[in-house]
């Protein structure tokens, strides 16, 4: 069903039970504590805490100082307009006023019932706890994320996969056209997992690390660097001179986009050793044209040992689990 989420049915659950509880303790004004159950369930554990403490500490100093207005000044509309002006300053200051509408609306009921008994402020203070509580309650039980988490990582590798294949491609074949999409479609993904795994991080309270935000930042560090090569390689793949060490890197893609799935960058890593090792060794350039590509593919070099670096530190720094 459109529309249908999984918040939708903790919000409707939550309401429910919370007018329900309500009602069997015969408060008056129960409906509210509906409302505020409706107002304080958030997208994450964290937003809903957050949302709570706002709400919960707004009313209870609206209870507080409304009563005291409307005692000493009567309950007249002009006291209510003054409540307002000397009452907004303080949820600013305080940094609550996202509590605003559920306190207003506590202090109307007093405004109402025009007495500021004990009775009525334990009712409000009952409604009040009944609506947060149920809310932390509902909202405690979240989705997990950890399949969506792999399905993105999934997909980023892929893209990954199929980037570094066609700059091994860009430089055997210099007739290769293609349209670079993949560096457009593995930001959009790294982007919407990012919000996916930034959720997942605000449902768990107590943990402040998480392997997978480290993992998809590593990510986009490397597709900066892979942004970096492409106009290099175009230069590079456009000039017909037969250059030894272009078929070597071209290769050493070949093998990095095979394992992009894997934490291990050893094999990787010593082939670009050897790869600089091999152009040293070489005969100084015969021309111009030469000089620029052989230093053109030195720079491509010295970027995917960058982009492998970055790789083999977060692994070592966070222990980020890799499949293959």
């Amino acid at each position: 069903m459109v529309g249908m989420g999984y918040r939708t049915i903790k919000t409707a659950i939550g309401a429910g039970l919370a007018i329900w509880i309500a009602g069997l303790l015969d408060l008056e004004f129960a409906s509210f504590a509906a409302i505020i159950a409706i107002m304080c369930i958030e997208k994450t554990k964290k937003r809903t805490l957050h949302s709570i403490q706002k709400k919960f500490f707004a009313s209870l100093l609206s209870l507080i100082l409304g009563s005291i207005c409307f005692e000493l000044l009567g309950y007249y509309p002009i006291v209510l307009t003054l409540f307002i002006l000397l009452f907004v300053p303080l949820l600013i200051k305080g940094r609550i006023l996202e509590g605003l509408v559920t306190s207003i609306v506590i202090v109307l009921h007093i405004y109402t019932v025009k007495e500021a008994s004990l009775e009525n402020l334990l009712n409000e203070l009952y409604i009040i706890f009944i609506g947060t509580g149920i809310a932390l309650i509902v909202n405690s039980i979240m989705p997990s994320f950890k399949n969506e988490i792999e399905k993105y990582k999934k997909e980023i590798e892929h893209k990954f996969s199929v980037i570094l294949y066609e700059f091994s491609l860009y430089l055997k074949k210099s007739e290769r056209n293609w349209d670079r999409k993949e560096l457009v479609e593995v930001e959009n993904l790294l982007n919407q997992a990012k919000n996916i795994v930034i959720q997942d991080v605000e449902n768990h309270l107590l943990r402040r690390e998480n392997k997978d935000y480290y993992y998809l930042e590593m990510r986009e560090d490397q597709l900066e660097i892979l942004k970096q090569m492409v106009d290099i390689l175009s230069i590079v793949s456009s000039s017909k001179l037969d250059v030894k060490q272009k078929g070597m890197l071209a290769n050493i893609f070949l093998n990095i986009s095979q394992h992009v799935d894997s934490g291990d960058t050893t094999i990787a890593l010593k082939q670009l050793e050897e790869y600089e090792e091999s152009i040293r060794e070489m005969e100084l350039p015969k021309s111009r044209e030469e000089f620029e590509i052989r230093a053109n593919l030195y720079y491509l070099n010295f970027e995917i040992k960058n982009y492998l670096i970055i790789k083999k530190n977060i692994c070592n720094e966070v222990n980020v689990n890799y499949r293959g």
